[in-house]
């Protein structure tokens, strides 16, 4: 890939005594969406945790539009520009979801309340409704627009659809589309399906090892990816 705005290069992660990643390389463009495949258990969610400073690199690199950000905290990170929606949706419960809107947002945002709710028109209905009383889909859509309200060039979201009905997985998948024509989003995704069609690039781990890459495209008639997820 070109233009490498997020650049992973032999990265290594240990859990104690026990090794998680294996010299795992990735790369992202400023633009576009980047997909992350594998089983459960491959190495996926340690992979964006490592980038995003909650789990410590071992050994390798981490390269942020040009910055070594390999083991900065999650702090310093969103201070640059880096956004993660991890995999349980991260929302203020108590909170109403124009609440949780405020306490995201950036000065700077690209994307003001207003914005957010044309983007996911199911939280505008709901703006004074608090958070723990939505859906499991309208949590991740807040979750990922509280992502957004604070400005982020680089947007990585673990498992966005997990326990999703199925019209909701494919608005979310829209959405992501849509904002990887102007950011770069990192996207780990079970939807295999909705994955290989939204992204332009994939990356499928097993075992903490990258087993296969490319262009999505390509990567979708490849006879191992059937293999490598048990599909």
């Amino acid at each position: 890939m070109t233009d490498e705005y997020l650049l992973v290069t032999d990265v290594e992660v240990h859990y104690r005594k026990s090794q998680a990643l294996f010299g795992v390389s990735l790369a992202a463009p400023q633009t576009g969406l980047v997909a992350i495949l594998g089983r459960n258990g491959a190495g996926k969610t340690t992979l964006m945790n490592a980038v995003t400073g909650v789990l410590k690199v071992s050994s390798g690199r981490i390269l942020f539009d040009g910055a070594d950000i390999t083991n900065s905290s999650p702090e310093n990170l969103a201070r640059r520009g880096v956004g993660y929606v991890p995999q349980e949706a991260n929302v203020f419960a108590s909170l109403s979801v124009s609440e949780n809107l405020k306490i995201g947002s950036s000065r700077t945002g690209a994307l003001t309340d207003e914005l957010v709710y044309e983007m996911f028109p199911r939280l505008k209905e709901r703006y004074r409704q608090r958070a723990g009383t939505l859906s499991g889909g309208e949590r991740k859509m807040l979750a990922i627009g509280r992502a957004l309200v604070g400005d982020p060039k680089l947007l990585l979201l673990d498992e966005p659809t997990e326990g999703v009905w199925p019209d909701v997985v494919t608005e979310i998948g829209q959405r992501l589309a849509d904002l990887a024509r102007s950011i770069c989003v990192v996207l780990v995704e079970q939807h295999v399906s909705l994955a290989l069609t939204i992204s332009d690039h994939v990356y499928v781990l097993e075992r903490g090892r990258v087993a296969l890459s490319g262009p999505s495209s390509v990567v979708s008639e490849d006879p191992d990816l059937y293999r490598l997820l048990a599909l």
